[in-house]
């Protein structure tokens, strides 16, 4: 079995990297074709074998969608050599890996699915409403399309596709979300002293942990809000940010808060001392493709709080491993801490179960399901 897959954030989300090294086996081989804008994406980068990474596009290219894809798929016919002979074709954005996988399959009649990402719900379909048609095409012409969440599945389905094509699109839409990196798993926290957390709780003795970048789409100011709530209701809060500062102002903004502590992005060897020395892990971003923060910090059997409507809400039960809130709205992340501090055994207990959800292997052989089911009978 041959695919190939194109992904424009290959370079630069590590997630994807490891996504397709979990993919592999000895039953498939894999080609991954990388459009590049810039040479800095390539600094650090040494690709393997199966990797081809082309600088095919600009920086002003980015402003004209249609001209941005025509360089990108004739950079890939150009780069891979006999395209005829790959079984199938997997585009890990909608509209612009999306549209040249779907490029490819008119031209040489290749099956391909397609994954839904935030870039494609919040920037394509909310702010291009001229892509829309496009993006609807791509997935009617998908063989599968891959949504995160139960929750941007409906979001994109009741809002952009017509309802006269709805029942074709969901027959071959499938919800698997990100994994995680399997140092989370080969060190979840299973000894947790949840007599003593609860005890300090009941004190209102409480540790909040946030982790992301540091600009104004992570949206941590609506965080400090909530917290100078609960401490007016007699909450002990230390509140921990660790993440790569990448806008100053909003930084300023956030250190402008003396019961904030900031932290340099770090490795996962030492990410993980905070979040056992934690108790919640809250993170309201304005949007999210998936967070998986939210799922590393599941594993040391912190609770969370995420964004209503963003990737990771859908993935469980409201208030089976934590709660989904608005992002502007402070009061209701004050109030689903404290519900979280009334109930933390039972939540803590079921973010440690229910993190296995995002195990890569479990998820890649769902992939490579969906691979067998379309070569052995052209259906999945």
């Amino acid at each position: 079995m041959k695919t190939l897959h194109i992904n424009c954030n290959y370079v630069g989300t590590a997630l994807h990297r490891i996504m397709v090294n979990h993919l592999k086996c000895e039953t498939l081989t894999t080609t991954v074709f990388v459009p590049l804008r810039k040479t800095s994406q390539l600094i650090g980068f040494n690709p393997q074998s199966f990797e081809v990474l082309s600088l095919c596009f600009n920086q002003v290219d980015r402003l004209f969608f249609f001209i941005k894809q025509r360089k990108i798929n004739v950079a890939i016919k150009k780069a891979i050599s006999s395209i005829s002979n790959y079984d199938i074709i997997h585009a890990f954005t909608l509209l612009t890996d999306g549209n040249a996988a779907y490029s490819l399959h008119k031209e040489f009649k290749i099956p391909y699915i397609v994954a839904v990402r935030d870039t494609d719900i919040n920037d394509f379909f909310r702010l291009k409403p001229y892509l829309r048609p496009l993006g609807v095409k791509i997935m009617r012409n998908a063989s599968a399309v891959i949504f995160l969440s139960e929750t941007y599945k409906s979001s994109v389905v009741d809002k952009y596709v017509p309802k006269r094509i709805r029942k074709e699109i969901l027959s071959k839409t499938f919800v698997i979300p990100n994994g995680i990196d399997d140092f989370w798993y080969n060190n979840i926290n299973n000894d947790r002293n949840l007599p003593v957390i609860e005890r300090k709780l009941a004190e209102k003795e409480l540790s909040i942990v946030c982790v992301g970048r540091i600009n104004k789409r992570k949206n941590i100011p609506i965080i400090q809000k909530a917290l100078a709530i609960l401490r007016q209701r007699g909450w002990n809060i230390t509140f921990k940010v660790i993440g790569t500062v990448e806008d100053k102002k909003e930084f300023k903004k956030i250190m402008s808060d003396p019961f904030t502590s900031y932290y340099p992005s770090t490795s996962k060897e030492k990410l993980i001392d905070f979040y056992r020395e934690a108790d919640i892990f809250v993170l309201a971003s304005h949007t999210e493709t998936f967070g998986l923060v939210y799922a590393e910090a599941m594993s040391q059997g912190l609770p969370v709080v995420y964004t209503r409507g963003q990737g990771f809400d859908g993935q469980f039960p409201e208030g089976e491993v934590g709660y989904s809130v608005s992002d502007s709205d402070p009061e209701e992340i004050a109030a689903c801490i404290e519900r979280i501090s009334c109930d933390y055994r039972r939540i803590s207990e079921n973010a440690i179960r229910d993190v296995m959800k995002f195990k890569w292997d479990d998820i890649c052989e769902k992939y490579r399901k969906i691979y067998r089911g379309l070569i052995s009978n052209g259906r999945v």
